[in-house]
């Protein structure tokens, strides 16, 4: 295409002068002149005019090229700031992200991060500030201005109560994550560049070998960190009829959790969302259900008042936080025919017997844990566990007493019993041969018993027989039989 514009140009230059030539009668030499100078401009210039128009078009390209970059670059500006709304799978926005961060800051409180162990003494722990990132020397502008130096503050407020994490790497993550529960400390001391913690209570025997090991780096919480469902979920997992939640990241779970946790909580928070199976405590136990006509809540509570005054919900569950009250004067939320919600099981049967909503599936839902209560019950357990252990100590070393003079009269009752066995053999001999001789005796007086029987009728008979003889002419009596029996008899004699 090159080569055929610049065959046009020489066939239009020759045409040009051969009309001049033929021009040359007519016109005079001040017509000519101009003319062929005005012919070597416009093809002297014509080929930096072309360059020109070249890299204008290059120019064009490139700014069509940006402003079609930057079109692009607004929308996905827009669709960070707020989310794609033209796709439902897309990922929230980063306000929306940065309202839910705010949320979790409020609820968690203030946080101070990888902080250095400086010194351990005597369960007396102090931190320093973390070490600053190094910065590239080529990276800093050399016109630029110092900034002012900031104000010293102190690196935790003193008089603060604060709970401990030693904190440490997970595995695919650079990140320092906080992995164990040191304890709960008062700041006793605070400067810009160091802090010393005391703990509150008395440390258990795990916590004491943690801080004497002491681990590079710690984190401090105002507030202990909130439970939740969210924290355990797959990335990129939505809710669906098998888990109201998405689905649960076992790996997660598993590492978070440890190897030294049981298999029965453990199983908790790997069903958690899951559906319900028989057996499961009833405030485990959540209830989807579509309604079949419209049904209004009263949710606000009619004493409105704020968190610090007391708490966010009352105890029907209506909220007492006016930021949590719906705009409605009468403090209704109404849910329409054919709306599907996820509530409490004992809840929805009265909604399902009053023939309001159907039942539509069951779920398991893991009862959220309140860390605040729960460290306290733990520690009060623990020190019963101690007294309990004391406790039993004592009436073990009893025990132990009363084992020994058991054993020890064991052995002299058996002593005594091989005493009296042989006691009881010669017993059994001499018994014996009692009951022999009292057979011998008693056959003995038996026989005598029959020979004084025999004896007293042949004297009865004698004496009768002498009565006679005498001729007695009187009337005696007769004897009178004895008044004793033959053995009283043999008694008396």
């Amino acid at each position: 295409m090159m080569y055929a514009i610049m065959g046009f140009l020489i066939i239009l230059a020759i045409a040009f002068l051969v009309f001049m030539w033929k021009s040359i009668p007519m016109w005079r030499w001040y017509q000519l002149l101009p003319t062929f100078v005005i012919l070597c401009l416009t093809i002297t210039f014509l080929f930096p005019t072309a360059r020109a128009l070249k890299s204008r078009q290059a120019w064009h390209e490139i700014k069509e090229e940006l402003e079609d970059r930057a079109t692009e670059a607004e929308r996905e500006n827009f669709a960070l700031k707020y989310g794609d709304r033209s796709d439902p799978e897309a990922p929230i926005g980063v306000r929306e992200l940065s309202a839910k961060v705010s949320k979790i800051g409020v609820e968690t409180g203030r946080l101070w991060r990888n902080l250095r162990v400086l010194n351990v003494q005597n369960q007396v722990i102090t931190l320093g500030p973390p070490a600053k990132a190094a910065v590239d020397p080529g990276l800093v502008d050399p016109d630029a201005e110092a900034a002012a130096p900031a104000p010293a503050v102190p690196l935790v407020p003193e008089g603060l109560v604060v709970f401990g994490f030693a904190e440490s790497t997970r595995p695919g993550s650079t990140n320092l994550l906080p992995v164990f529960y040191v304890g709960e400390f008062s700041v006793e001391q605070t400067s810009p560049t160091q802090v010393t913690l005391r703990p509150i209570y008395d440390l258990e025997p795990d916590q004491i070998q943690r801080i004497n090991d002491r681990d590079p780096s710690w984190s401090l919480y105002e507030l202990l960190p909130l439970d939740g469902h969210a924290p355990f979920i797959a990335e990129e997992s939505e809710p669906d009829n098998d888990n109201i939640f998405g689905r649960v990241d076992d790996a997660l779970v598993k590492s978070v959790l440890g190897n030294d946790i049981d298999d029965e909580t453990l199983q908790k928070y790997l069903r958690d969302g899951g559906r319900s199976v028989e057996g499961d405590p009833p405030n485990t136990r959540w209830v989807k259900i579509q309604f079949l006509k419209t049904h209004p809540f009263d949710v606000d509570s009619t004493l409105p008042q704020g968190a610090v005054d007391g708490s966010f919900f009352d105890s029907s569950g209506r909220a007492q936080d006016s930021r949590l009250q719906t705009d409605n004067e009468k403090g209704l939320v109404t849910f329409r025919k054919d709306d599907e919600i996820t509530i409490i099981e004992a809840e929805a049967k009265k909604l399902i017997d009053q023939e309001i909503a159907r039942l539509v599936d069951t779920y398991y839902v893991r009862p959220l844990n309140d860390y605040r209560f729960e460290m306290k019950r733990m520690r009060l357990r623990f020190n019963q566990s101690l007294t309990r252990t004391k406790e039993l100590e004592f009436e073990k070393g009893v025990l132990d007493d009363s084992l020994k003079a058991t054993k020890s009269m064991l052995t002299t009752n058996q002593k005594i019993k091989l005493n009296l066995e042989q006691d009881f053999g010669q017993l059994e001999l001499e018994g014996k041969a009692i009951k022999d001789y009292l057979s011998s005796v008693e056959s003995g007086v038996k026989e005598t018993r029959d020979e004084l029987r025999r004896l007293y009728r042949q004297n009865q008979m004698l004496e009768q027989e002498l009565r006679q003889l005498h001729g007695l002419q009187r009337t005696i009596p007769a004897p009178a039989p004895p008044a004793q029996k033959p053995q009283d008899f043999a008694q008396v004699n």
